[in-house]
């Protein structure tokens, strides 16, 4: 039994590596690599998988894992901001939908009861699907993703008051308001047990179980408070999936979330795959060859159908047009808990097989748009709202909810690590008025600075969930300054795949680590052995009474020259930092207008200054404002800052008189 069951996953493995990567090269998300793969291996397929039970239940461990790193994402305070979207959006969606559903299975001759069955089908969507993509897209905290996650949660409650009432229709049942009263009384049990461990019990015995030290010893209490909470749910008559989200909820109260997440991520990513699998294997390829017409007018039958009433229900809970269109693009599939739904209807005679295979049909199908259909999201919503429609339509009846600090910050510093370069780096941005988050590791450091108000992120930063969380795709700059030489490459090649245009600033100890970190993609390298030796020059000249404007002159032009030759002999950027590199005695700066400076009031025409000082003015900061290229008729004013491009040297004498002093 044991080797049969490693032989279907390494056939199931290597089968998938080939067929992601034939999607890739086509540019068909790995999502339908892994359907296709569940097709081609499973019973309906080439019948190459012979412990299909097996594979599904390494499935609902995928589940039970993107659940709870969705979870970790969230906070009790993230859910109680989303409970209006969740409960009205939800029972919008799932009423409506119910109702829809439940017509038109009617009108093609469905008896009530088997209609209303099938109005329960399909108002559930997948949960699996939308948020393993939402995450890869980092959008789960955004304004559609808290919407699209609301309702989710309502669909994953409401599909347990869903199996009890199946007996009922199926005329079977009885006592099914006792069983419900019952439902909701453990319901409210498992909450209050939540937001009481998520308060005081689990931050608690992490911070303990932390100071240990051993990362073997930290995932142990991870995996033992998921399991322990999603058994607690599945013993009361929820789902383990909601179980695993609400473990995920009260691990996301203590400051190891982070480090957490990126603990979980590996699990996650390979089980995830095995779900989407068993989700292929499902489908029977010759029902859909010979209905391909009928599957193909029902699947778009139901996105459009699922598209227009979410969209409907984000509506009327008051969110934008163009918010409501996003959350109705990635909830227009059938999701997986309809299977379960399925499965059990068909032993209660409330569907036949064959309407039992076209639904499966039409479930797969809609899953393996999904991906495509979130990938246009975007673009399909930027063209509905160049329609026609009411202002207050367009804007969303409620205001939008309160955004986190981290979530907030666009076009950021992110400084990663918090020793004593990072502490001044902070305090330089804060001065300067650039808007930053921190990362730092150590939980302490990031407790006492979360308490100064500091936007801080606990985690490891060579993992995308943490750069994620600290929000690289909207970035402008990200600084390196720990001192781990492994971990630095870690996070530059994190970052750089990421955000490919990204500019990353890396503090490294020693000159011969620049090579590895220029290949990998940092933009600037700092060695401090090297700018060891420019402090002690500088103290050195300054002892012999050399001017200050010629100490920074010959600085300016020392590191231009030996950065130049430090970057010759590691790796060629196309960097703007790097082309000034490769244009001799050559440098971009920013200098400061000082109000005492001779130069207030004069134009730049009037200075001549490339032919003053062979410098040329690329753009001004005025106000916070940027004016690039500027006219002869602009004019020097206190406090501005001028963008220049020349020669170290000349840059420096152009300070100087910017300063005052000449």
């Amino acid at each position: 039994m044991e080797t049969a069951f490693l032989k279907d996953i390494i056939i199931i493995s290597g089968l998938a590596l080939g067929v992601v990567f034939v999607c890739h090269r086509l540019a068909i998300p790995e999502i339908v690599g892994f359907l296709l793969t569940g097709i081609l291996a499973g019973p309906h397929g080439f019948g190459l998988v012979s412990q299909v039970s097996d594979v599904d239940s390494l499935a609902e461990i995928g589940v039970v894992c993107l659940l709870f790193t969705i979870g970790l994402e969230f906070s009790l305070k993230s859910l109680l901001r989303i409970k209006f979207i969740s409960l009205v959006g939800g029972s919008l969606q799932v009423g409506f939908t119910v109702a829809i559903g439940c017509a038109l299975a009617s009108t093609l001759g469905m008896p009530l009861n088997k209609a209303l069955f099938f109005g329960f089908l399909i108002s559930l969507s997948s949960t699996a699907i939308v948020l393993k993509i939402m995450q890869e897209r980092a959008e789960v905290e955004s304004p559609h993703g808290r919407f699209v996650v609301g309702i989710l949660l309502f669909q994953d409650v409401v599909v347990v008051p869903m199996m009890l009432i199946r007996p009922l229709l199926a005329g079977q049942g009885g006592g099914v308001i006792a069983a419900l009263t019952w439902l909701v009384l453990k319901g409210v049990i498992v909450f209050v047990v939540v937001i009481l461990a998520a308060r005081w019990v689990v931050p608690m015995a992490l911070h303990r179980v932390a100071a240990i030290g051993g990362r073997e010893v930290f995932v142990l209490g991870i995996v033992f408070v998921v399991l322990s909470v999603a058994f607690l749910t599945a013993a009361v008559g929820l789902s383990l999936a909601l179980g695993a989200f609400l473990a995920g909820l009260i691990v996301s109260e203590s400051e190891y979330s982070h480090r957490v997440l990126g603990n979980v991520l590996p699990f996650r990513d390979l089980f995830t795959s095995f779900f989407f699998v068993s989700v292929g294997m499902l489908l029977d390829v010759r029902f859909v060859l010979d209905n391909s017409l009928v599957l193909a007018l029902a699947t778009l039958a139901a996105l459009f159908i699922k598209f227009m009433i979410a969209g409907s229900s984000g509506l009327l809970v008051g969110l934008p047009f163009r918010t409501s269109v996003l959350g109705a693009l990635a909830l227009s599939q059938i999701g997986e808990f309809s299977f379960v739904l399925a499965k059990s209807g068909l032993g209660l005679e409330l569907i036949d097989l064959n309407i039992y295979q076209l639904f499966l049909g039409i479930s797969v199908l809609t899953m393996g748009l999904t991906p495509l259909l979130i990938g246009a999201s975007d673009r399909l919503a930027d063209m509905t709202v160049r329609l026609r429609m009411p202002e207050k339509l367009r804007s969303g009846l409620r205001p939008s909810a309160e955004e986190t600090p981290v979530s907030m910050l666009q076009d950021h510093l992110i400084i990663v690590g918090f020793g004593l370069t990072g502490q001044n780096l902070a305090r330089a941005a804060t001065l300067a008025s650039i808007p930053h988050a921190i990362i730092e590791l150590n939980s302490k450091t990031v407790r006492r600075e979360r308490a100064k108000g500091k936007t801080i992120v606990n985690g490891d930063a060579a993992h995308d969930a943490v750069l994620e969380h600290a929000g690289i795709r909207r970035c402008r700059v990200l600084v390196i300054v720990i001192s781990d030489p492994g971990a630095t490459r870690r996070v530059i090649d994190a970052a750089r795949r990421l955000k490919p245009g990204l500019h990353i600033v890396a503090r490294t100890r020693f000159v011969s680590e620049m090579g590895p970190l220029y290949e990998l993609g940092a933009d600037e390298v700092i060695p401090e052995e090297y700018e060891a030796s420019v402090e002690v020059l500088t103290r050195v000249l300054t002892k012999y009474m050399v001017p200050r404007s010629d100490i920074e002159g010959f600085v300016a032009q020392f590191r231009a020259e030996h950065y130049r030759m430090l970057r010759a002999l590691t790796f060629e950027s196309q960097s703007m930092g790097d082309l000034m590199v490769e244009i001799p005695s050559m440098e971009i700066a920013s200098l400061k207008v000082n109000p005492g400076s001779s130069l207030i009031g004069k134009s730049l025409a009037e200075q001549n200054l490339r032919k003053r000082h062979g410098v040329t003015v690329l753009a001004f900061k005025r106000d916070s404002q940027y004016r690039a290229n500027p006219s002869g008729e602009e004019r020097f004013q206190p406090n501005d800052v001028i963008i220049v491009l020349g020669n170290p040297e000349q840059i420096a004498k152009l300070g100087g008189r910017l300063q005052g002093e000449g």
